[in-house]
């Protein structure tokens, strides 16, 4: 169970399991054949998250660009890091993992367009692919700008040309402007596209998925498995191509590093 400071609170809580409840507990709902699969590999969370580094079609750069900042910035500095939106996700023992789903690395469960810290009272918050799966990001975005102590910082990826994924649900996509626009509360430190040739890899991993099954969804399943695993070793183009000054045109997403004003 990971140290934390109850004072930082604002509402009510329950403590069971080592996790601070602050709304009812509820399992994934889960929409389809392959969120099944996602659901039940994620209860394997460093499995699970090996996986998407690895087999997935984006390329990882947001958490090679994490890591960076947990050393840098986060590890041994004192400070109240959260991972927001972590899902199965561990990012380790300096930040406080909160999602709405009870997952075994959870620390926090609550609805992050209603975080129950006080404000001014957080040094740091990664948020990674979690904002296109929220109803309302804006709000949020919100919540992040009031727990961020002045000076506080936030590290967010989130998708722009990704095909639907849903964690059970899936709402938006964000352009390059959009993020400017999303973030023009905080001071932009850095904004940078990630991953064209993921932009196009998952978008033809689907295609094909979708000619060669001939309209039968399981099939269609399996198919864009099988593509995944065979072509995936493309998407490590991006080690040099995430660096074109046009790549944000077709970028898988983008990151964005922000301070609080």
């Amino acid at each position: 169970m990971k140290k934390i400071d109850t004072e930082l609170f604002k509402d009510k809580f329950q403590e069971k399991n080592g996790k601070y409840i602050f709304v009812p507990v509820q399992e994934e709902v889960v929409t389809d054949f392959l969120d099944k699969i996602k659901y039940k590999l994620k209860k394997f969370g460093k499995f699970y998250n090996l996986l998407i580094e690895f087999i997935s079609p984006v390329y990882p750069q947001p958490l090679f660009d994490i890591r960076k900042i947990i050393k840098n910035e986060i590890k041994g500095k004192n400070v109240v890091a959260l991972n927001l939106g972590s899902g199965s996700s561990d990012l380790g023992e300096d930040l406080l993992n909160v999602d709405l789903l009870p997952y075994e690395n959870v620390d926090i469960i609550c609805d992050i367009e209603n975080i129950p810290f006080k404000d001014n009272s957080v040094d740091y918050i990664i948020n990674i692919a979690v904002l296109e799966h929220v109803p309302n990001p804006q709000k949020v975005i919100a919540e992040i700008h009031r727990i961020l102590k002045p000076g506080g910082k936030i590290y967010c990826f989130i998708p722009f040309m990704q095909p639907f994924h849903a964690s059970p649900y899936d709402f938006q996509r964000f352009t390059y402007e959009g993020m400017k626009h999303q973030f023009k509360e905080f001071k932009i430190l850095n904004l940078k596209p990630i991953g064209p040739t993921s932009g196009m890899l998952w978008v033809v991993q689907e295609w094909f998925a979708l000619v060669f099954s001939f309209g039968i969804k399981p099939l269609h399943t399996i198919l864009y498995l099988l593509f995944m695993v065979l072509t995936f070793p493309i998407k490590f183009l991006d080690v040099l191509l995430q660096y074109y000054p046009m790549s944000k045109n077709v970028a898988s997403g983008f990151s964005i590093h922000a301070e609080k004003k």
